[in-house]
């Protein structure tokens, strides 16, 4: 349970992090060597983190600590007639797991769209129509 908690309060540190950045950084700036490194070194620590360690350690978590096995059953065809089928402790814990990678999918993609529009809305906020000769244009009232 450890494990699992502290690994979700890493990746969410992590993200938090990479919005301050992005916050920080103005688009077009020129990368260096050590700082393309440094940040793929960060990205990747993230996917692993979220693709591999915190679905293993939710995993982990239902086997062990909450004895979800296959042998015991949540819902069975003696239950009723909705469902025609078994659905073990087991289904369940799995299907938990890969709700976490739709979720950390679309993360992801979430944080790609703020870091690759992280300038348009202060371009929208201070953005000021200018005339062909470079003086701000003001609509008198």
């Amino acid at each position: 349970m450890v494990a699992l908690v502290v690994s979700i309060i890493a990746a969410v540190v992590m993200t938090i992090g990479i919005l301050w950045y992005a916050r920080r950084r103005p688009k077009g700036t020129p990368d260096t060597w050590g700082e393309a490194m440094l940040g793929s070194a960060y990205v990747f620590f993230l996917a692993f983190l979220a693709y591999g360690i915190i679905p293993h350690q939710w995993l982990t978590l239902a086997e062990n600590e909450l004895s979800w096995r296959a042998d015991r059953l949540v819902v069975s065809p003696a239950d009723g007639p909705l469902i025609p089928f078994d659905i073990t402790y087991r289904t369940l814990s799995d299907s938990i797991a890969g709700v976490f990678y739709v979720i950390f999918l679309g993360g992801q993609i979430w944080l790609w769209l703020v870091w690759q529009n992280r300038d348009k809305q202060k371009d929208k906020s201070t953005e000021v129509v200018k005339s062909s000769y470079g003086r701000p244009l003001v609509k008198q009232g």
